[in-house]
């Protein structure tokens, strides 16, 4: 008796394994070239978008340094506003160009 119960265990465990190892693990695929010239051409708008941001926070920041009677602070955050729409500008141009050109390098490779 003891000897049946120990031999069904072990087919048991043999068919569970055995199941286990015949399943395959899924790879994370990468995206399609539609998709990158898609995200890249939506990260090349957002860059003006958001520097047009940065140029109103940083304008409206100078006017109520100006209005306080603050002309340094008033500067400053202007200055720093127009620098930040350099950045978001420059940063969302040079990542949405980049995901442009992935793209269309997969589109080439998939054709060649």
């Amino acid at each position: 008796m003891q000897m049946l119960k120990s031999l069904q265990i072990f087919a048991l465990g043999t068919a569970l394994a055995a199941s286990t190892w015949g399943q395959t693990v899924e790879t994370k695929k990468s995206p399609s070239a539609k998709h990158d010239v898609g995200t890249g051409a939506g990260d090349v708008v957002m860059g003006p978008v958001k520097g047009a941001g940065s140029v109103a926070k940083g304008t409206a920041k100078g006017v109520g340094n100006l209005v306080t009677l603050h002309p340094v602070g008033a500067a400053s955050s202007v200055g720093k506003g127009g620098a930040g729409a350099g950045k978001d500008i420059a940063v969302g141009t040079a990542k949405g160009t980049g995901k442009m050109v992935r793209g269309v390098g997969k589109a080439f490779k998939r054709i060649l």
